[in-house]
């Protein structure tokens, strides 16, 4: 059996009793560059509180950001140059409020939240803004709550960029990843008739989490057919503007949610793309750019805690073995959430 990547351990060098175990990203590159130390813990500002994290969500992001390509990703607040600005990475999280600022009044300690932070998630302790926290939903465990902020992406790219209205048909491309499992479930709660795309492998579990109609790409192409989508919410990038656009109706909308494009751009050309067609059809095209907030996150919770809404966790491994979880989101083929625990 191939043994498992586990990371490189640095030495212990703060103080004892305000240290923590983190992923330090000093320079960029593959997953195992990346270093296991103990760090010292953050301190939260007056809007922040400090978490305790119990569990971070991997994401294809935070491969971009550690990998560090496409290289448009240096120059955004998640990147640096020539070396990243932020030296723990990890976007989401769930965990129990240890420190709150002086500013804060919507959390006590003790409190069990989960969100997204924008970087350091992917260590004991991380720094917050209250704004982008919420409390964890009752019926989730404080571990599984960490797959739920990327639901935020695919409910403000069907919600908001793509205005799905109920009795409307959406295409779902890319139904089985870790946003794509929350926009099966969210535009049928929203009352769509869902057609979702994934792999053979995935069909029945897609059609578990209420699709309508399921296209194996393996074995269809899932764009013929002419125009009859009132939505197009695409997660993958795989196919071009264009022949997303003749599977929409004239009146339609393109949700463009990520992927695809150039090592120095990633999706910039697809915007670009997009921005120059949109005054010359009556087709609206939308590039996703999810804001992460309290309120829809309560939003989720609420749902989840219905029973309307459950996350699709595929993996959940140690920090120790965070490279392999990076490893295998990177390589763009995840059913679903894949987690890091803090906790043995």
């Amino acid at each position: 059996m191939q043994a498992q990547p586990h990371l490189t351990t640095a030495p212990t060098a703060a103080i004892a009793g305000r240290t923590m175990r983190a992923l330090a990203h000093r320079r960029y590159g593959a997953p195992g560059l990346l270093s296991l130390e103990d760090l010292p813990r953050p301190s939260p500002g007056p809007d922040e509180v400090l978490v305790k994290v119990h569990a971070a969500n991997v994401s294809i992001g935070d491969h971009h950001v550690i990998d560090g390509t496409p290289y448009l990703v240096r120059v955004t607040p998640y990147g640096g140059l020539p070396r990243p600005r932020n030296l723990v990475p990890g976007t989401t999280l769930s965990g129990v409020v240890e420190e709150v600022g002086a500013q804060v009044t919507a959390f006590e300690v003790g409190d069990e939240v989960f969100g997204e932070v924008g970087h350091g998630a992917f260590a004991e302790y991380a720094a917050a803004p209250a704004r982008a926290l919420a409390s964890k939903p009752r019926a989730l465990s404080l571990e599984d709550a960490a797959a739920v902020p990327w639901a935020m992406a695919a409910l403000q790219g069907l919600r908001d960029a793509g205005n799905l209205q109920a009795g409307q048909k959406v295409l779902l491309n890319g139904a089985s990843g870790a946003v794509g499992s929350w926009a099966v479930q969210l535009a049928r709660h929203l009352g769509a008739h869902v057609t979702a795309v994934c792999s053979t492998r995935n069909v029945e579990r897609v059609r578990a989490l209420g699709a309508d109609e399921v296209i194996d790409y393996t074995k269809a192409d899932f764009l013929q057919g002419g125009a009859r989508f009132d939505v197009v919410f695409d997660a993958v990038g795989n196919r071009s503007v264009a022949e997303f656009r003749s599977a929409l109706t004239p009146t339609g909308t393109y949700v463009a949610c990520g992927g695809g494009g150039s090592t120095w751009f990633g999706p910039l050309g697809r915007i670009v793309w997009m921005m120059l067609c949109s005054p010359f059809t009556k087709q609206r095209l939308k590039p996703l750019l999810a804001e992460p907030n309290a309120k829809d996150l309560a939003l989720l919770a609420e749902w989840i805690d219905g029973g309307h809404l459950r996350p699709v966790i595929e993996r959940r491994l140690p920090l120790a073995r965070a490279v392999e979880a990076l490893r295998h989101v990177g390589e763009g083929h995840a059913q679903g959430a894949t987690l890091i625990t803090m906790t043995s």
